[in-house]
């Protein structure tokens, strides 16, 4: 079985998919930078064991971590464990797709699997909007290469800012609310953080289908809001929450296939 490992700034989350590339099963756990790898390899241990599953079973990971810290506690918990080294992916690694920018270095772990694993999925041209603690939105042009996208403040992070900043708003539900105009604090605060997510989305895929001159790429939503944010739009063809996960396994795909 392959393991497939999404390290994000607030939280992780991991996948473990069988030898035909179904996910068996997903965990999610908060992001803590000063884990080390005994730490994680217990977390796996407990895992595995509450859902009456082997961590044995696994026989081969990948990493896309944001995190470098966890990048390297991730990579020595799994070489103890499997007894080779994982898949780590990361800016410059070889994952079967150009990217077409000046310095593809700069290119986050996430972004790439986002980008592999919507080109397999959905082919191409598409654009991958990932709702986590930022907003990434990602590109591939109508030839399969990774040509960029923008980033923004996450919904959460936003909210979050609000909260702090503005002592008579209480913290409230993130969902979307029937309508653009709030008649209430509540419903105010829902709309400009829920809508406003969602039609950022709107304008930003809008203007970049027209620099794409790709007016009906496929637009995909995924990372822990997506489904609340797609309740208020129908930019998206579709809603994908275990992309990132995927684009690992095909990366990982790839790396043993030219083995």
């Amino acid at each position: 079985m392959f393991l497939a490992i999404d390290v994000g700034n607030t939280q992780s989350t991991l996948g473990l998919f069988d030898e035909g590339g179904a996910l068996v099963r997903g965990w999610r756990m908060s992001t803590n930078a000063t884990d080390t790898s005994d730490m994680l390899h217990s977390r796996l241990w407990g895992y595995f064991g509450k859902d009456g599953l082997e961590l044995g079973s696994v026989t081969d990971a990948g990493v896309a971590s944001v995190v470098p810290a966890l990048e390297r506690a991730w990579r020595r918990c799994l070489e103890t464990h499997l007894g080779h080294d994982p898949l780590v992916v990361s800016p410059g690694h070889d994952c079967g797709m150009e990217i077409a920018m000046p310095n593809p270095r700069q290119v986050g772990a996430d972004r790439i699997a986002n980008a592999v694993a919507a080109r397999t999925t959905y082919g191409a041209p598409v654009i991958v909007v990932d709702f986590g603690t930022a907003t990434n939105i990602d590109v591939v042009d109508a030839s399969g290469a990774y040509r960029g996208g923008a980033i923004s403040p996450g919904l959460m992070l936003s909210a979050n800012a609000l909260f702090s900043r503005a002592a008579k708003l209480a913290s409230i539900p993130v969902e979307a609310p029937e309508h653009a105009l709030g008649d209430s604090t509540e419903a105010a605060l829902q709309s400009g953080l829920v809508i406003g997510a969602a039609a950022q989305a709107e304008g930003l895929v809008a203007r970049i289908r027209a620099e794409l001159g790709e007016p009906d790429a496929t637009v995909v939503g995924t990372g822990g809001l997506a489904r609340t944010v797609a309740r208020a739009t129908d930019v998206f063809d579709a809603i994908d929450p275990d992309l990132t996960l995927r684009g690992i396994r095909e990366i990982w795909l790839w790396e043993r296939a030219r083995a």
